[in-house]
Formats: C-alpha cells, sequence, structure tokens
C-alpha cells in the first residue's frame, strides 16, 4: 500500500492542500499569479522590462536603442510565456540551485539566436541583486491580485449586502445584547451597519503603497556606480520602479523591508475579522429563524436527519476566515524582520502569499453564495417582537423621566426585570396609570415593539441613498 501511495501523481485529489485539491477550481485564477509558475513568469517580465528600460537610455552607449523588432521579440518572451517555458526555467535551476539565475539564463537562451539581442545579452540582470527581481515580482502578483480578484470579491460582497439592506430597511427586528432581547431594530439597519465597516477597511486595503526597491546588493547603489559613475542611479531606480506602476522604495537593505506586506495582511485581516463577525451572526439569525434558506436540489444536510438545512456557507466561511488570518498573521509579524542585510527566511514565507489569499477569497465566496440564498423571515422576526413587550420599558421611563415621575427606572425594572412573560396589557395597564400628559400618554400606549425602532429605517435609507450618490458622482 505504502509503495502506491508514494506514486501518485499530483491531482485535485492527492493534492496536500485543500486549495489546490478540494478547492482548487475555485481558486483558479489565483493560479497564474501566485504558483511558482507565475513567480517566474513575473520574474522574467521584470528582467525583460529592465533590459528595455536600459536600451532606452542614451547615456548607456554599450547598448544601443533596440529595434522594433528585437523589442518585439522580448515582448513575446513575456506575452507568450507558458508552463513549458516555466519548467526549461526549473531545469536550469536543477543545475545553478538557484532560482532568480535560472530566469537569467533562461533569458539568454531565448534571444541567443537574435543578434541584436545577443550582443547586449550580458546586459541581462545587470547591477541587479536577486532580491530587485523578487520583490518587484511579488509586488506586482500582489498589485495584480489586489486590484483584479481581493477587491472586487470584496465589492461582491458589499453590492449584496445593499441589496438586502435595501429590501430590509423597514423590517424590523428584535435586538439583542448580551444575548437577551433587547431594544428593537431593523434588518437593514443592520446589514448596513456591516456593509460601513466593511467599506473602511476596504479603503484602508485600497490605498495602501505597494512598493519596490531596485538598488543592488545591499542597497546603495554600489555596482552601478562602479560601472556608470556619473549616472544618477536613485533617478534612475525610481524612474524604473514607478514605471511598473509600483511605489519606489528609496532606502532599503539587500531587501525591500516588507513592511507594505505587513500592512496588507493586517488590512486583509481587519475585513477578515469583520467577515468572522458577520457569518456567525448570520448563523445566529438562521438558528432564530430570522432567515430562511433556499433549497437547492438534490442537496442533503444531515446524513441521518432529512429535515436539516444548515448554514453551510457561513461556516465554511468561518473556517476559511481563521486560516486565511492565521497565515497573514504570520505573514506580518515575520515578513519585516530580517537579520541584518537580508537573510533567506522571508523567501520560504513569501511563498505563502498566495496560500493566504486564497483562503481569503475562499471564505469570501462561501460567504457570498450564503448571502445568496437567504431571504428574510419577516413572520418570525414579528412573532418574536410580540413575545417582548418588556423591550418598551426603555421607552416608558425615558418618557417619565422628561415628565419628572419618580423613580421611573426602578418602576420598570420592577415591572419587567426577570417576569416569565411581560405581554401587551402589562404595559398598557402600567401605562394607564401613569400621570403623563394625555399626548404622552396616547403615544405609548399606540406604541408596540414593531414600532419602536426609532430612526433605524431613516438612517438606513439615508446611509444607501448616500451609498448610490457617491457611485453616480
Amino acid at each position: 500500500m505504502n509503495s502506491s501511495i508514494n506514486t501518485l501523481a499530483l491531482t485535485p485529489l492527492t493534492a496536500i492542500s485543500p486549495l489546490d485539491g478540494r478547492y482548487g477550481a475555485k481558486l483558479a485564477a489565483l493560479r497564474p499569479i501566485f504558483s511558482e509558475y507565475g513567480l517566474i513568469r513575473y520574474r522574467v517580465f521584470v528582467e525583460i522590462r529592465w533590459l528595455q528600460y536600459l536600451s532606452a537610455k542614451p547615456e548607456i552607449s554599450e547598448i544601443p536603442a533596440l529595434s522594433g523588432t528585437a523589442l518585439e521579440r522580448l515582448e513575446r518572451l513575456f506575452t507568450e510565456f507558458n508552463e513549458d517555458h516555466a519548467a526549461r526555467v526549473k531545469a536550469i535551476e536543477r543545475i545553478t540551485n538557484h532560482d532568480v539565475k535560472a530566469v537569467e539564463y533562461f533569458i539568454k537562451e531565448q534571444i541567443g539566436d537574435h543578434p541584436e539581442l545577443a550582443a547586449v545579452a550580458e546586459f541581462t540582470h545587470f547591477a541587479c541583486t536577486s532580491e530587485d527581481i523578487n520583490n518587484l515580482s511579488y509586488a506586482l502578483m500582489l498589485h495584480y491580485a489586489r486590484e483584479h480578484l481581493l477587491l472586487p470579491a470584496i465589492q461582491q460582497i458589499q453590492d449584496r449586502l445593499v441589496q438586502l439592506a435595501r429590501v430590509s430597511a423597514a423590517l424590523p427586528m428584535l435586538a439583542r445584547t448580551h444575548g437577551q432581547p433587547a431594544t428593537p431594530t431593523t434588518l437593514g439597519k443592520e446589514l448596513s451597519n456591516i456593509h460601513w465597516r466593511i467599506q473602511q477597511a476596504q479603503k484602508t486595503l485600497r490605498k495602501i503603497e505597494i512598493r519596490g526597491k531596485f538598488n543592488g546588493a545591499v542597497g546603495n547603489f554600489n555596482a552601478h556606480l562602479a560601472a556608470y559613475p556619473e549616472l544618477n542611479w536613485p533617478a534612475i531606480s525610481c524612474d524604473f520602479v514607478t514605471s511598473l506602476g509600483i511605489c519606489w522604495h528609496p532606502m532599503t537593505t539587500q531587501i525591500e523591508p516588507h513592511d507594505y506586506l505587513a500592512e496588507i495582511a493586517h488590512a486583509l485581516i481587519r475585513v477578515n475579522t469583520i467577515l468572522l463577525d458577520f457569518s456567525r451572526d448570520m448563523w445566529s439569525y438562521i438558528s432564530l429563524g430570522y432567515f430562511s434558506q433556499q433549497l437547492v436540489d438534490g442537496e442533503v444536510g444531515s446524513s441521518t436527519m432529512p429535515h436539516k438545512v444548515n448554514p453551510i456557507d457561513f461556516e465554511n466561511a468561518e473556517g476559511n476566515l481563521g486560516l486565511g488570518n492565521a497565515l497573514l498573521g504570520h505573514l506580518a509579524g515575520k515578513l519585516p524582520i530580517s537579520r541584518w542585510q537580508r537573510d533567506l527566511s522571508d523567501s520560504t514565507v513569501l511563498r505563502n502569499l498566495g496560500s493566504a489569499c486564497g483562503y481569503c477569497l475562499l471564505a469570501w465566496s462561501s460567504l457570498l453564495k450564503g448571502l445568496n440564498k437567504v431571504a428574510a423571515n419577516p413572520n418570525k422576526m414579528a412573532s418574536d417582537l410580540d413575545q417582548a413587550w418588556e423591550v418598551l420599558a426603555e421607552a416608558i421611563q425615558t418618557v417619565m423621566r422628561r415628565y419628572g415621575l419618580p423613580e421611573p427606572y426602578e418602576q420598570l425594572k420592577a415591572l419587567t426585570r426577570g417576569r416569565d412573560a411581560i405581554d401587551q396589557q402589562h404595559i398598557i395597564g402600567f401605562v394607564e396609570q401613569l400621570a403623563l400628559p394625555i399626548e404622552a400618554r396616547d403615544r405609548l400606549l399606540a406604541l408596540s415593539p414593531t414600532q419602536y425602532t426609532g430612526l433605524a429605517e431613516a438612517q438606513t435609507i439615508g446611509y444607501l441613498d448616500g451609498l448610490e450618490s457617491a457611485r453616480g458622482a
């Protein structure tokens, strides 16, 4: 049996990580970015862009301006990069035992038959340390993932929350503080609260600068200056890095210090923590019957209990949010720490950026799936409110305070606290004997738990309308 296990080919069924196995199809968009193939491809891109950049600098006469044909050949090396090319790089790496050097040799190998490019082949990887290539590669990977995968996925959840909040802005719901019946709210207001929190975390994630360095072995442009002492290498470095859409980091050791990576990890942790809170609340609301779940033909909720419709999407979201935050927490804590001018302990950790993003996307997808399957249950919410007339004690004692009645809080406490059942008649009987102005007393007598929602509806509508205005502006 052991021999057959040892010879298993890598497939979704045999993958060690569930991100590549059970959930591989859901995370296919991450593979071209964060896989070994993706890292090699981005390294090739950075090396090519540097060679192209140098060729466009008239101050570096040893590299004449490349012809259109030569530039096109270099461009195709990236745009047509495929798995066979990546496999060739790995074959070279088995000889060099150095992954970035293998990329340099691969590029030289690919352009060796082009006389114009072969003549300047030694300017591939010119004055670079491996970290110059790696840090920009990871920066580009994260930049693409943030703009095209992470932020859009968060926005999908935001959009669904807006839809749900809009239709339930006026839907009364019993609030619970400390798990106990509390002052009523509306479902739409509670969903809007979550939306606002996620939106703030999303803004933080969006505005973090993704930074890169390109300054040689220990960050001092030593080799650059030795070869071309007359050039302004910091200005060149800044121009090159920003040309890639990355913010330039002016002061580093051999490595970009990864502080921005920690910022991104912490921003994602904040998003996930909010969504974890929300997932647990949704699970609880479903348990109370405040939401019903759409049935899926052929799906079962339990292997033995036919009646079950389990909130598995929110449970899956909760589990994967936790895994994502565990990885992100390690990334944030580890990556900014490096001995002296550099050690290599960050290298193996950086390779898990894709896994951290994978758990985030997997969790967000499950949460969105769950949100798309739920519908509010107004009847259950109304029934719970009708059994919680004691929540009007807050309103009554506050009105009593206004009109100077004695010990309002204490009177309502004696009436309601710890009582098995407080119904409408208890409330009416108490209010009728209060020495209140007729208008104030009638207003309290007309009040019910479903009407005691304050400005929840107005706040929600105002908030949602503001979102629409901002989007249209």
